[in-house]
């Protein structure tokens, strides 16, 4: 058992993570014209806009407390005077708002991608594949909450970002001995996210890549109206 939880939190993880990058970096290269969202607006845009918007909310927010929460060292946050405890009350509020209004967009938009015959008609394996993911991925997500309130000492978000720093710091054995001893349904949630990442340069999702950070700096635009 040891050897795979090596291989899945120990190994698979750089599998994956070297797939997202270095597949993003030669479908941009290859493919340049494959890369965009792909659209449907064009095709019903009142259900695209409503569950579009609550998904992007929730998903932009539910990343940034992962990405915060799990890598920013625990001398940090016991620094500000902020208690493992506390993190993790504040986690499962947090997670657990943003989440479930990702929820109600995502099950809009794959109501819409599986319903709608001209969305569906469009749609390929991929588009199904990484939406159906995404929701069993936000679904894990919201379960592991209930589990989190019966160790409200913040042990298990402990070894996960013992994990986290420890895989971004390249040190695999330290990382799968640090997730070996937490529950099950986070060691799923882990390796959902480590697969989205393994087929993300295979999808629509290498828009992600492309912030408009340009857009933001760039001169303002005088329109006149006759």
């Amino acid at each position: 058992m040891s050897f795979i939880n090596h291989l899945l939190f120990g190994i698979y993880p750089y599998i994956a993570l070297a797939v997202f990058v270095l597949g993003s970096l030669i479908r941009y290269d290859r493919e340049p014209y494959s890369w965009k969202t792909g659209s449907s607006q064009m095709l019903e845009s009142k259900q695209l806009r409503k569950g579009s918007f609550a998904f992007h909310i929730g998903i932009l927010a539910i990343l940034a407390g992962h990405f915060v929460g799990l890598l920013t060292p625990h001398q940090v946050w016991h620094w500000l005077g902020i208690s493992a405890a506390t993190k993790q009350v504040v986690a499962m509020a947090a997670g657990g708002l943003f989440g479930l209004v990702c929820l109600y967009g995502m099950t809009i938009l794959l109501k819409r991608r599986l319903t709608n015959p001209r969305v569906r008609a469009t749609s390929t394996k991929m588009d199904i594949i990484i939406l159906v993911l995404l929701y069993a991925q936000l679904i894990l997500g919201l379960l592991s909450i209930p589990f989190s309130m019966g160790h409200l000492d913040g042990s298990e978000m402990l070894k996960l970002m013992a994990w986290a720093q420890h895989t971004v710091t390249f040190n695999a054995v330290a990382a799968s001995q640090a997730i070996a001893g937490v529950g099950m349904i986070y060691k799923l949630h882990v390796l959902l996210g480590m697969t989205l990442f393994l087929l993300f340069p295979f999808s629509r999702l290498v828009h992600i890549w492309s912030v408009p950070v340009k857009y933001m700096r760039r001169n303002y635009q005088v329109v006149r109206q006759r």
